[in-house]
């Protein structure tokens, strides 16, 4: 294998490795205030994607980008207010029960929205053909626009949640949500801001991603399987982890393909899934008392 050959596979894996990690940090968001592992997170990522793209018919991409993320936020926000905040009382694994239910709610409106047509935005710069040489190896300049938007997302929630007052009380709603609530922070505001903001996350991405992999109905399972293995992977409650984790995950696989036919390619993750599960459930960067599951 060349150099460039081996230029091209990191760069695939990069790649691919962000978009689990947009997925995985909206896992960790809400776990982080909430406890509850989301299992419709993938569902946020395909609802940016279609929304972006019929608004895209009427305005500019970006304003539709940006109004996309919006909608999918208030989606979010809705489906906490709705069915989260009024199961609180349930237990985990119901709680998980009711999150695989809320994705199959949102898979199946999207199909009688949008139907089963495969759809995607244009690219943000050039077109499909289009590419970039670095050190030889050549890729898509929406490959730049993914990594720069996942770059900027992990700087703004690390500022998020170390400097602002939201940040700190979605934090201190993580180490104790009784403390939190007798210091005078209220709690329900501070989760639905966590599905708000995992929800825009999950959105931005299928945006950015929508040119490269293209947005259907049922793409958001498969999201979730992979971001919910990159948030084992990297442990549960850490978002920032969660991009090392994706990207790991990412180079993985792409590496893998060069020996192995592509079929293998999820078999992959989910032994690493099973593997992470077992060996070290805490995960590569996490705790195991922040990984430990706690109700809701």
């Amino acid at each position: 294998m060349s150099a460039e050959q081996v230029l091209q596979y990191i760069f695939a894996g990069i790649t691919v490795g962000s978009i689990y990690a947009f997925v995985a940090i909206g896992y960790n968001i809400i776990y982080s205030t909430t406890g509850i592992i989301n299992f419709a997170q993938g569902e946020f990522v395909m609802l940016g994607g279609m929304i972006s793209y019929s608004l895209s018919g009427v305005m500019p991409l970006f304003p539709a980008i940006v109004l996309a993320v919006i909608i999918t936020s208030l989606v979010g926000g809705l489906i906490e207010n709705v069915f989260i905040r009024r199961m609180r009382k349930t237990s985990v694994m119901g709680m998980i029960v009711i999150t695989v239910g809320i994705s199959i709610l949102l898979r199946e409106a999207a199909l009688y929205i949008w139907d089963e047509q495969i759809r995607a935005l244009p690219f943000f710069t050039g077109s499909e053909i289009s590419s970039v040489s670095i050190f030889g190896a050549r890729i898509s300049p929406q490959v730049i626009w993914v990594l720069a938007v996942t770059s900027v997302i992990v700087v703004a929630l690390f500022f998020f949640l170390k400097f602002t007052l939201s940040g700190q009380a979605m934090r201190a709603c993580s180490e104790n949500p009784s403390a939190a609530r007798l210091c005078g922070i209220r709690t329900d505001r501070m989760v639905n801001m966590s599905f708000m903001i995992s929800a825009g996350i999950g959105a931005l991405g299928g945006c950015v991603v929508s040119p490269l992999t293209q947005t259907h109905y049922a793409m958001g399972s498969d999201l979730a399987i992979k971001g919910f293995t990159v948030a084992i992977l990297g442990g549960l409650g850490n978002p920032i982890a969660a991009v090392a984790a994706g990207i790991l995950l990412g180079l993985i696989e792409s590496f893998s393909i060069s020996i192995l036919p592509m079929a293998f390619k999820d078999v992959i993750s989910i032994a690493i899934l099973l593997i992470i599960l077992v060996a070290k459930p805490s995960g590569l960067f996490g705790s195991s008392q922040a990984s430990a599951l706690k109700d809701y």
